[in-house]
């Protein structure tokens, strides 16, 4: 896709959400079913099920999904894809590259070892290894374009309300 290409197909829905600013609110959704016989919750995921369950630090055997790992792969997806559609608005041309996150969290949180180590991600880091056409500060504008434009970026920088329900 070219960047007239990406403008047609982005300008009515731009107009529709100048239009009707309701009709931009979209709701996305995860589900997933507790495992009756381990320690995991069977995700629907995008094409198929992923199988979360204990990290090895926290007593797993490493051979189910980790939920952190599985937060950034939707932060390296999102920007991975922002990046994409942002060099195209821009007329660069992408060759090859990657996005690359890796975060640190501490076991003793989650296991209850120390209540002052943080339940969580602590530190994020997102790497861009591109290999394109744009000078260095077209690729600068680009990746704080992309900064600003990520949704899965964004919504860690500036958390939402979170609401908790049981049923």
């Amino acid at each position: 896709m070219n960047a007239d290409e990406l403008r047609a197909v982005q300008a009515p829905l731009k107009q529709a959400y100048r239009n009707r600013p309701d009709a931009a609110r979209v709701v996305s959704r995860a589900e997933g079913s507790l495992d009756r016989n381990d320690i995991a919750v069977n995700v629907d995921a995008w094409h198929g099920t992923v199988v979360a369950g204990l990290h090895k630090a926290g007593g797993g055997s490493g051979e189910l999904a980790c939920s952190a790992d599985m937060l950034l792969e939707a932060l390296v997806g999102c920007a991975g894809v922002t990046l994409r559609a942002v060099a195209t608005a821009m007329g660069v041309t992408v060759h090859s590259g990657k996005v690359i996150a890796e975060g640190v969290w501490d076991a003793r949180g989650t296991l209850g070892v120390d209540r002052a180590a943080p339940v969580g991600l602590s530190e994020i880091t997102l790497r861009f290894e591109v290999d394109c056409d744009a000078d260095a500060a077209k690729l600068e504008r680009m990746i704080q374009t992309t900064e600003r434009y990520c949704v899965i970026l964004q919504t860690l920088k500036a958390p939402p309300r979170i609401a908790m329900e049981i049923v």
